[in-house]
C-alpha cells in the first residue's frame, strides 16, 4: 500500500507532532531529498506534528501507495504517559455490492472505502497538537505546487500505469512518460490541500470537496455516498501490551519461547532458527481470518492471540525436521497487498509516534479523482477471502504495525511499509536488534522472510544458500522478494536511527 498523494501527506504529518518539544530524530522510508526536508522541519516541530509532515510529504512522492483517500494507524507514546492508538482504516459504505467478495478483482472501483486519514490526524492534533492545523499544510502545498524530483521507487512503477487519467499525471509537455529525476507537479492536489488547511478537516467530509469527490467517485461506478463521509469517524484507544523480556510489544510470542539469547552461527542453526520462524508466520496466516474489526466482533479471540498458552500451544506443533501442508496451519488463501509507507518519529523528551500508512495496492484503486487530483484506495480488498459478509462501518483488517516498545532505559519506535511482508519483516528486525544485540542498521538489513498467500517462502537473495539449501530440504517452497523497515531507539543519551535502503530510505534529524 507512491509519490501522488503519498509526499505531501508525508510533509503534513511531519509537522503534526509539534507539542512535545524539539525533535531530536525523524525516521522516514523514502528519499534523501525528503531526509533534507524532515531535517529542517525537526527544527520548528515535535513528535505528533513531525509524524503529520513526513506522511503527507511522502504522499507526493509515493502516492502509488499512499493517497488522502487513504488511512493510517498512529501510536502515540507522550512520555510517562499512555501510549494511545488513533484508528483512522477506511470503513464499509452503506451501499457495498455484496458480489464483491465472489471475484475479489483488486482494481475496481467497487473496493474503494471511507477514507478516514484526514480524521486521523484531525484527532492527533486535537489531542497533542501545537500548531495551528493550516500551518501543517503549508510546506506540503508548496511542494505539490511547484514539483519535486521524482524518487528512484516511484520511478520504477510509473511504467506500469495502465489507467488513462493517472497516467497523464506522469506526462510531460511533449506527451512522454516522466521517469525517475524527472520533476513531477500536482497543482489539483495542491488546491485540495489548501482548502483543508484554511477550512478544515470538515470541508473534506461535509462540504465543497466532500460534494466534489463523491461526485467522481459515483461517476467511475463506486458506492460511496456523502453520508458515508458525514458519519466517517476515527477510533482512538489504549494500546494492547504484552511482554517481551524487558519490552512492552504485541508480537514474537511463539519465538519468545525459544529462548533465544544470541544470533544463530552455524549452517545448521541458521536453518533451524529460519525454519521455526518461517513454521511462526504460517500459524500467524492461519489466524488472519480470525480477526475483525471489533465493534463489528467478538474480540475475544484477538486478545487469546497474545495470550502465552495460545503461543505455547502453536509452538508445540511446529516440528523442527519439516514443514507441512497449508491445512495443518489453518491457512486458507489469500489476497497478499502490496502497499504503505511508515514513518517513526523520537521526540527530545522521550515522547514517541509511530505511524503507517496506505491505499493498500500501486495506485490504489487505480481511480483518478479529476475535481481533487486524489487517487482512491481499494481498501476494501482487505476483507477478501477472510469473510464472506462485511457491515457497513465496518473497518478491514490491517497488516500494519507501527510499535512503540518502553522499558525503564530505552524506547524504540518501529514499523514497516509492505502490507502483507510488514509483520515478519518487522518482526525479524526486533528479534535482530532485542534479543541479538544488533545495532538498528545491522536489525534491518538482515535478510528477511515472508510467507505469501500460497504459504509460499520469500527469501531476499543476500541470505546464504546453504540456509536456502537447508529450508527446502525441510520442504520450503521458496522465492525472492524485498521489504523495508525504519526504526529509531533512544537509550540513556544516545539516538540511533536507521531508514531501510532497500526503499533508499534515509534518517533525518538534527
Amino acid at each position: 500500500c507512491v509519490v501522488y498523494v503519498f509526499y505531501v501527506f508525508y510533509l503534513l504529518f511531519l509537522l503534526l507532532v509539534w507539542y512535545v518539544g524539539v525533535i531530536r530524530t525523524i525516521v522516514l522510508v523514502g528519499h534523501s531529498s525528503e531526509r533534507r526536508l524532515c531535517s529542517r522541519c525537526c527544527h520548528c516541530c515535535a513528535a505528533v506534528h513531525l509524524h503529520h509532515q513526513p506522511t503527507e510529504c511522502g504522499d507526493r512522492r509515493r502516492g502509488h501507495i499512499h493517497s488522502l483517500l487513504g488511512n493510517n494507524i498512529i501510536i502515540c507514546h507522550l512520555f510517562k504517559g499512555k501510549v494511545k492508538i488513533i484508528n483512522s482504516r477506511e470503513t464499509v459504505p452503506r451501499k457495498v455490492n455484496s458480489d464483491l467478495f465472489k471475484s475479489c478483482r483488486k482494481t475496481t472501483e467497487g473496493w474503494i472505502g471511507v477514507p478516514g486519514e484526514i480524521r486521523g490526524y484531525e484527532a492527533a492534533h486535537r489531542l497533542y497538537g501545537k500548531l495551528p492545523w493550516a500551518d501543517l499544510f503549508q510546506p506540503t502545498i508548496k511542494l505539490a505546487r511547484e514539483g519535486f524530483p521524482i524518487p528512484y521507487y516511484q520511478g520504477q512503477h510509473i511504467p506500469r500505469i495502465n489507467n488513462t487519467s493517472i497516467r497523464e499525471l506522469y506526462l510531460d509537455k511533449n506527451g512522454n512518460l516522466l521517469k525517475t529525476g524527472d520533476t513531477v507537479k500536482f497543482e489539483k492536489l495542491a488546491d485540495t490541500l489548501e482548502t483543508i488547511a484554511n477550512e478544515g478537516p470538515d470541508v473534506f467530509y461535509n462540504g465543497t470537496i466532500a460534494k466534489n469527490l463523491i461526485s467522481d467517485i459515483q461517476d467511475a461506478g463506486g458506492k460511496l455516498t456523502l453520508e458515508d463521509l458525514a458519519s466517517y469517524q476515527a477510533n482512538v484507544t489504549d494500546a494492547w501490551n504484552i511482554s517481551l523480556g524487558e519490552y512492552k510489544l504485541l508480537i514474537l510470542n511463539i519465538m519468545k519461547g525459544y529462548k533465544m539469547n544470541s544470533e544463530p552461527k552455524t549452517t545448521d542453526e541458521k536453518i533451524l532458527f529460519y525454519h521455526r520462524y518461517i513454521e511462526a508466520l504460517k500459524f500467524a496466516n492461519g489466524l488472519k481470518k480470525y480477526i475483525r474489526d471489533p465493534n463489528f466482533s467478538s474480540d475475544k479471540m484477538a486478545k487469546n492471540l497474545i495470550e502465552d498458552s495460545f503461543a505455547d500451544s502453536k509452538r508445540s506443533l511446529i516440528s523442527s525436521d519439516k514443514t507441512h501442508d497449508p491445512q495443518y496451519y489453518g491457512d486458507t488463501s489469500h489476497m497478499d497487498s502490496i502497499g504503505t509507507t511508515h514513518v517513526s518519529v523520537l521526540a527530545e523528551d522521550g515522547s514517541a509516534v509511530s505511524v503507517t500508512s496506505s491505499i493498500n495496492d500501486e495506485f490504489g484503486s487505480r481511480v483518478l479523482s479529476p475535481s481533487t487530483g486524489i487517487i482512491l484506495n481499494n481498501q476494501l480488498t482487505d476483507f477478501c477471502n477472510r469473510t464472506n459478509s462485511v457491515s457497513p462501518g465496518e473497518r478491514p483488517p490491517s497488516n500494519m504495525a507501527p510499535s512503540v516498545l518502553k522499558s525503564p532505559s530505552k524506547t524504540l519506535v518501529i514499523g514497516g511499509s509492505g502490507s502483507e511482508m510488514i509483520p515478519p519483516a518487522v518482526a525479524s528486525a526486533l528479534m535482530n536488534h532485542l534479543w541479538f544485540g544488533k545495532s538498528l542498521k545491522e536489525a534491518i538489513i538482515t535478510p528477511v522472510v515472508f510467507v505469501d498467500c500460497q504459504s509460499e517462502i520469500k527469501l531476499e537473495s543476500k541470505l546464504e544458500k546453504d540456509v536456502v539449501d537447508g529450508l527446502e530440504a525441510k520442504g520450503h517452497k521458496i522465492a525472492k522478494f524485498y521489504n523495508t523497515v525504519n526504526a529509531v531507539e533512544k537509550a540513556g543519551s544516545c539516538i540511533s536511527a536507521w531508514s531501510d535502503e532497500r526503499k533508499k530510505g534515509k534518517a533525518a534529524g538534527y
